[in-house]
């Protein structure tokens, strides 16, 4: 009569992480086969009486072999493999030998807390969304396949397991890896290295994609490399669900597709590494134009956005518009949530007397006409190089002080030079788009940006679609 094998997963070291269904296998278990490495994970009262088989590296085959050849005799036989059995373990080589075989000896697996969970686990919540494991051992794979898979896995913003990172005979790959996540993940990616992770000479440490110190890293390390979400905080490596969000069902379809959008948007920017204010305003800049050159243009200080955000929240607020288009595509929701009002004087009778008097455009007299009622407001421009050259000559007067301007004319005559102008006022706050890039709608889409700052650090737009 047969026996039977069980191919267990031990978990990753500590014997509390083996489970109640594992421990009860190896109770009735006769024969124990196994690296013998792994056998130090197991309590003697597991192991009196039986018959314990262990191998070296590189067994495996070998230990599978044994195990049929124990089971054919009638023997209860439990297969040990750190981890979990399934995970770079013995479960598939034994059930790809028991159906090439065609042996009806019965076979069953019984998982384990594999060596990512722990390291996940000691580290924090690093594993908490969309994830892979890869394994850096090319004994059974070819280094090419396992590049490809590095390179998929960089771009398609998995956070990402490391196994058999680096031995003796294999030192390079890693630094090949880093190389790779290094042109799809920001440099400041948290990474964190777990070794020796759940068992009594664990280390854990937690650093950077451009700062992972190699020369501590051997064969007992597992790493786990965040993905674009992935923060720490109070020593913990985070990868959050989006449980602080709204609910994706409680959003109206245009928030959800603005969200699923804007996370589209993450995964393909050169860097994310901005700091809040200025990657909210370039999400909403290159969400607007699907131009990714915002990154490169798209200038804004530290701190500007949430400072403007500050003071326009206060009552009394008022946004200058250069022209109506850049007026009309400010969202009246947050507007009369905060209670901001919006004004252009393009149409203003006496905006054209003025221009017609003074020989100047309508837009420079209708800023001149705006300064004069509301010099401390927010001036916003997507249209017309000459209304922002006029409100720069007024600001060096001593006629206007703005809580903020947004500088984004378009076209090709007098524009840079009106945003070269801005850029000498360090004591006023400004997004501008350099170059001759720019229009009402990318315009009014950075007010936009300002007018939900409070949603920026959940990355959560379109509150007031």
């Amino acid at each position: 009569m047969n026996g039977n094998i069980i191919v267990a997963g031990l978990g990753p070291g500590d014997k509390k992480h083996i489970t109640p269904a594992v421990t009860a296998a190896l109770k009735e278990a006769t024969s124990i086969v196994g690296y013998k490495y792994y056998f130090e994970f197991l309590d003697k009262d597991l192991t009196d009486g039986k018959q314990c088989i262990d191998t070296g590296m590189k067994k495996e085959l070998e230990r599978a072999t044994i195990a049929f050849d124990l089971a054919k005799k009638g023997e209860r036989v439990v297969v040990i493999s750190s981890g979990d059995s399934g995970i770079y373990g013995m479960a598939p080589l034994i059930v790809e030998m028991q159906t090439k075989e065609n042996s009806d000896i019965d076979v069953e697996i019984l998982p384990g807390i594999s060596a990512f969970q722990a390291a996940s686990a000691a580290l924090g919540a690093a594993i908490s969304h969309d994830f892979c494991a890869i394994s850096l051992s090319d004994l059974l794979t070819p280094w090419e396949k396992i590049e490809k898979r590095i390179e998929a896995a960089a771009i398609a913003d998995f956070v990402t397991a490391i196994y058999n990172p680096k031995s003796k005979g294999r030192y390079w790959q890693l630094n090949r890896l880093v190389e790779i996540f290094l042109k799809h993940r920001d440099g400041d990616t948290p990474v964190g290295i777990a070794r020796q992770v759940g068992r009594e000479d664990q280390q854990v440490t937690i650093t950077t994609l451009n700062k992972i110190d190699i020369d501590t890293i051997d064969m007992f390390t597992t790493l786990v490399i965040g993905n674009s979400q992935t923060y720490t905080s109070n020593n913990k490596i985070i990868t959050p669900r989006g449980y602080y969000k709204p609910a994706e069902e409680d959003k109206k379809p245009g928030q959800k597709i603005m969200s699923e959008s804007f996370r589209t948007i993450l995964g393909k920017m050169k860097s994310t590494d901005h700091e809040i204010g200025k990657l909210w305003t370039l999400l909403h800049c290159i969400h607007t134009s699907a131009d990714f050159e915002m990154e490169d243009i798209l200038v804004c200080n530290d701190g500007v956005v949430e400072s403007i955000h500050n003071q326009l929240i206060k009552p009394g607020s008022v946004i200058i518009s250069d022209v109506t288009m850049v007026q009309s595509g400010i969202r009246k929701g947050a507007l009369e949530r905060l209670g901001i009002e919006t004004k252009c004087y393009l149409n203003n009778p006496k905006t054209t007397e003025l221009a017609n008097q003074k020989g100047i455009t309508r837009t420079q007299a209708g800023i001149r006409l705006a300064v004069e009622e509301h010099p401390d407001a927010l001036f916003v421009f997507g249209n017309a190089p000459t209304a922002l050259i006029e409100l720069t000559d007024l600001i060096r007067k001593g006629k206007a002080k703005p809580m903020g301007i947004i500088a984004a004319p378009v076209g090709f005559v007098n524009v840079n030079e009106s945003k070269h102008r801005v850029k000498c006022f360090n004591d006023i706050n400004s997004v501008i788009i350099e170059g001759n890039k720019g229009g009402s709608t990318l315009a009014a889409t950075i007010v936009n940006s300002i007018l939900c700052y409070d949603d920026a650090q959940e990355i959560n737009p379109g509150r007031d679609l």
